[in-house]
């Protein structure tokens, strides 16, 4: 349960750590963070999202009541590895991490008995990184998702789901870590190899001044962090070169149409595209 006395201290202060700093300072909560760049603190703190910062941190590991690892997804283990020793007993420990095999279950191998870890992903972000670019209003309206284990316990989800609730989100969603996979394979990950292999398509850098609003639509998610992407996308490789290979024989089709000159399936395609992205409109 979290209450108003709850010490929440937020490892990486990037755009979603910032973001949730933000939105739980406002809120009236304590909110600490760890960051290794001391400009992003000196920043957050200025802004009054934190109360305080360090760039290591071992008080406010101790004094934390939930522990948020908004890191890239290969510091998330050795981070925990290092500073569990720290945390006090009965300390919640959560992620922000777009992947969740090769984590979760690595985390709590290893994880004390009197501490918890359940992972979560919040599906909300900007085409930018960066504390400076920190804004509560990207969970409002926004998917969460929980993605807990047999080892977690039904209070850890409820704190998350509260969690979730505080900051805005407006569905709530659980699902266990290989769906959770299967699915950002598709909506996320996929999307995102679309849009850069788009971008990469020939040099077309010189239609700058002619793209309309579907060009700017499609490829706005292509301004990517290469360092975070490349690990998520090494992460979840079998699951996205699954999607790669479903969506590379959809355009082929839609390929073979034109060929064929089969104008019947065409605006079939069309006519089911259209149906089923109504339903993201809801």
């Amino acid at each position: 349960m979290i209450t108003k006395d709850t010490r929440f201290l937020i490892v990486g202060l990037g755009l979603i750590g910032g973001s949730y700093a933000c939105a739980l300072s406002k809120q009236g909560f304590h909110v600490d963070a760890i960051d290794l760049q001391q400009e992003s603190l000196d920043y957050a703190k200025a802004q009054g999202m934190i109360k305080h910062g360090a760039t290591l941190g071992n008080e406010l590991i101790q004094q934390a009541d939930v522990i948020i690892l908004a890191v890239y997804p290969n510091a998330i283990l050795p981070w925990i590895k290092q500073h569990q020793s720290l945390i006090k007993t009965n300390a919640l420990l959560t992620d922000v991490c777009g992947v969740k095999q090769g984590i979760v279950e690595d985390v709590q191998a290893i994880l004390r008995s009197d501490l918890e870890f359940i992972a979560s992903h919040p599906m909300a972000g900007k085409e930018v990184s960066g504390v400076q670019y920190a804004d509560d209003t990207i969970f409002h309206n926004a998917n969460f998702i929980i993605t807990p284990t047999g080892n977690n316990t039904i209070s850890a989800i409820e704190c998350m789901q509260e969690f979730a609730e505080l900051l805005g989100f407006a569905n709530i969603s659980i699902l266990d870590p290989m769906e959770h996979d299967k699915m950002i394979g598709f909506v996320s990950q996929l999307t995102h190899a679309i849009a850069v292999s788009l971008m990469n398509t020939n040099d077309n850098t010189h239609l700058v001044d002619y793209t309309g609003d579907s060009f700017r639509d499609l490829t706005r998610i292509a301004r990517i962090n290469e360092v975070l992407w490349s690990e998520l996308f090494f992460m979840n490789k079998d699951i996205l070169i699954r999607e790669i290979e479903d969506f590379v024989a959809e355009i082929n089709h839609l390929k073979n149409t034109l060929q064929n000159n089969d104008e019947k399936e065409l605006k079939r395609l069309f006519v089911q595209a259209t149906e089923r992205r109504k339903l993201f409109d809801r």
